[in-house]
């Protein structure tokens, strides 16, 4: 359904708040909060459904589900990866001031290395058909190994990451949220850019699971793309937002596995048995509600305790602005 038009207009409308996040609300760098977190992935989460529903009104009712189907998967796939990035961050004690600065990059270099591999992943399905059951084997195959996942991180071992430690002569100095800085009359790469350089391969290897996953819903590569750009979108807010209670959710794993094994599973029954986007949809939500859901129905004092933490740390890191700004001296 996309014409050169529809695509021109999405990407300009993604600069546009790209630029709005990062030039206006982002300029300087700060902790993100809870409640700064909650409004920007509300806001985040309005402008996808809204774009959603201009499909739906515009398009018919096919896409517009195939849409929400597909950004409902990568939207609940991408909570693995606030997990990992959480991980990745406490691994290299990356300041919580930098860490937004550090997603957007990533972001914006995930819309590329997504765009390239949903465009192979159509040629590929164009020329051969039967790459559909690859996809629904390696889906099977990934929900399954999504059982037994490890979250451990060691960048150490990322050969991308040993390379670019050999090639790229590094900044001792702390250069704040920038990734190159000048030393000694020359530039030199700073730590950060290692860190960027880590969570752009975890994506990919994300990607490789969720991508598939969508062509399981709708062949339409501008369906594929816009719902999994939409979602990606969301996913600096999603991280702040999720990071302090997500290790509650101790199902996650299993519904996300059981998610890429029924979009497999319906992807190599395609020939004999078909269902709907609607059905999908209604699937696919059911399987992400039921796990996270589940832990706060049985022990909802847990995430009352956390989101008491989470306050509290708010309000510690706020004292010293707000005595400052009553001319308190905080010695008194």
């Amino acid at each position: 359904m996309g014409t050169w038009t529809l695509w021109i207009a999405f990407h300009a409308g993604v600069a546009l708040f790209l630029l709005l996040d990062l030039g206006m609300f982002h300029r300087r760098a700060h902790t993100i909060l809870a409640r700064e977190a909650a409004l920007e992935s509300t806001v985040w989460v309005a402008l996808s459904v809204g774009f959603g529903l201009w499909i739906l009104f515009s398009h018919g009712r096919g896409p517009g589900l195939e849409f929400f189907t597909g950004y409902l998967i990568e939207k609940s796939l991408s909570v693995d990866n606030v997990f990992v990035f959480l991980l990745i961050f406490q691994y290299f004690r990356v300041d919580s001031r930098y860490q937004h600065r550090l997603l957007f990059w990533g972001v914006l270099g995930a819309f590329v290395m997504r765009g390239v591999m949903i465009g192979a992943g159509v040629i590929l399905i164009q020329r051969f058909a039967w790459i559909l059951y690859l996809f629904g084997a390696f889906l099977l195959y990934a929900g399954l190994k999504l059982f037994r996942v490890d979250h451990a991180v060691h960048p150490e071992k990322n050969p991308i990451v040993r390379w670019a430690q050999k090639i790229l002569p590094l900044a001792q100095h702390d250069a704040g949220q920038n990734l190159f800085a000048r030393e000694n009359g020359r530039w030199m790469a700073t730590p950060l850019l290692l860190v960027v350089i880590v969570l752009e391969t975890t994506d990919l290897v994300f990607a490789a699971d969720s991508i598939p996953a969508v062509f399981g819903v709708t062949r339409d590569p501008f369906l594929v793309y816009t719902s999994n750009v939409c979602a990606i979108l969301g996913l600096r807010a999603f991280y702040f937002l999720l990071a302090g209670i997500l290790p509650y959710f101790r199902y996650l794993d299993e519904g996300l596995a059981i998610v890429l094994m029924f979009i497999g599973a319906k992807m190599l029954a395609e020939p004999w048995v078909h269902l709907s986007t609607g059905l999908s949809l209604a699937v696919v939500g059911y399987l992400i509600d039921t796990p996270m859901t589940r832990k706060i129905a049985c022990h909802p004092h847990i995430v009352g305790e956390e989101l008491e933490t989470l306050t509290l740390k708010a309000a510690e890191q706020s004292l010293p602005a707000v005595l400052e700004l009553s001319g308190i001296d905080k010695q008194t």
